[in-house]
């Protein structure tokens, strides 16, 4: 079994893979408090725990194989060891960093969000959450951070499961629309595979070295995949994939989803399907703010570590589409996360998508719902404008099928969108 980030996780899935990312907009009625629906009643309360510790398993197992890269914050979320981030720092404040002994290891500008993003390096002899503290002292109205490593957390098997199913090509593309553009953050992408014979795919990340992954071919094959056994949502369809892994233990830092953002941003791509999850970081809730402000439409899962497990980000940042998933039976998954970042529910389990090497595999998690849901916004939202893009969501709020108690609620948000794809 090949794995994009591989954790067992018991019962939940064995020929499967997860994933995760979210948005929500103001005319869109407020959820309402409300107790958490079908959590324990899937399975035993040892599954759930297992959820719960899956992602801590992960980060000290990347923190124990990559002893000088991967460090862990006070709460134990993998970073970047040694580089702190400075969203838009204040000259000053940065000349004075420098006096103190920071060091700029790089810097990001991007115009057309208006950001100016700094990875700064603290003096050797300073511990890296000493370092922090100081910047923030001094510098109380800027925003520091942890350079955090987001993950996505998936498996896909080798091979396609009797029974699975895949998603059944909509009405995108057709003669008298544009064709469809959306963009994808995730690993690699083989766009070798059949699938992507007449979609167009722009590639951008690892020094325009192409380095494929299961996971990234999975997520966009839902997206623009297209052949004689498969459809994805969008048919001839152009497709910006950043790879923000490029197979490097601190693959998916904050500075690498920063500069993804600014590559489909000068793109002008109008809605970014996002497939992982980490903390909450100062640094990236700034840049999420600067997309979603424009009009830029994010969609994510909102991960997989369980119905109890807290808010993973960047799904959880206002404005951010959250997309949970469901099973052939349009049962929510076990391992799916609840909570006000769900809006909308799509199909994440009971299918299969492209694989490296030509290949179609089962698939299982959030990860692979949230492109479904990203590519029915794509085909009515074609340029970043807000209103385009808060019109396009409450359409598919309307059209959703309410799946949990009535109106919105923390398990299917809006309910379930895409309910033909896949078709059975």
């Amino acid at each position: 079994m090949r794995v994009f980030i591989c954790i067992a996780m018991a019962t939940v899935a064995v020929n499967s893979a997860q994933a995760q990312l979210r948005l929500p907009i103001a005319p869109l009625p407020a959820l309402p408090v409300q107790k958490l629906t079908q959590t324990v009643g899937q399975a035993g309360a040892g599954t759930l725990e297992q959820l719960s510790d899956a992602r801590h398993l992960l980060t000290a197992n990347l923190i124990r194989t990559n002893p000088r890269t991967v460090a862990a914050d006070p709460h134990g979320n993998p970073i970047v060891r040694g580089e702190l981030l400075a969203y838009s720092p204040a000259t000053p404040a940065l000349e004075e960093a420098q006096a103190n002994g920071f060091r700029i290891a790089r810097q990001l500008s991007a115009g057309d969000l208006d950001i100016h993003l700094v990875v700064l390096q603290p003096p050797p002899s300073m511990s890296i959450v000493k370092a922090l503290r100081q910047l923030r002292e001094a510098d109380p109205a800027g925003t520091y951070d942890f350079n955090h490593i987001y993950t996505g957390v998936g498996v896909v098997s080798a091979g396609v499961s009797n029974g699975a199913q895949s998603p059944q090509s909509g009405a995108a593309g057709r003669p008298d629309q544009p064709v469809p553009r959306v963009g994808l953050i995730d690993s690699g992408v083989d766009g070798s595979h059949p699938v992507f014979r007449d979609a167009l795919i722009h590639a951008w990340g690892c020094g325009d070295r192409v380095l494929p992954s299961a996971h990234g071919t999975a997520v966009a094959s839902l997206l623009v995949g297209q052949s004689t056994r498969f459809h994805g949502v969008l048919d001839k369809a152009e497709l910006y994939a950043a790879d923000v892994y490029c197979n490097t233990p601190t693959g998916g830092a904050v500075d690498a989803l920063a500069a993804a953002f600014a590559w489909l941003a000068e793109q002008r791509v109008a809605v970014i399907n996002v497939s992982l999850v980490g903390p909450d970081n100062a640094a990236l809730a700034q840049i999420v703010r600067a997309l979603t402000s424009r009009g830029y439409l994010l969609v994510a899962a909102v991960g997989n570590d369980g119905p109890a497990a807290p808010p993973l980000y960047p799904a959880s940042y206002p404005h951010v589409v959250g997309v949970t998933a469901v099973d052939a039976h349009r049962r929510v998954l076990i391992e799916a996360a609840r909570g006000n970042q769900v809006m909308f529910a799509a199909r994440g389990a009971d299918m299969s998508a492209a694989d490296i090497g030509g290949k179609y595999s089962a698939i299982r998690g959030t990860s692979f719902a949230a492109p479904i849901v990203a590519a029915l916004l794509a085909q009515s939202v074609t340029t970043p404008a807000l209103s385009s893009s808060d019109a396009a969501i409450e359409s598919l709020a309307r059209g959703a099928i309410d799946l949990g108690p009535p109106g919105r609620d923390l398990t299917y948000g809006f309910g379930l969108v895409g309910a033909d794809y896949p078709a059975d």
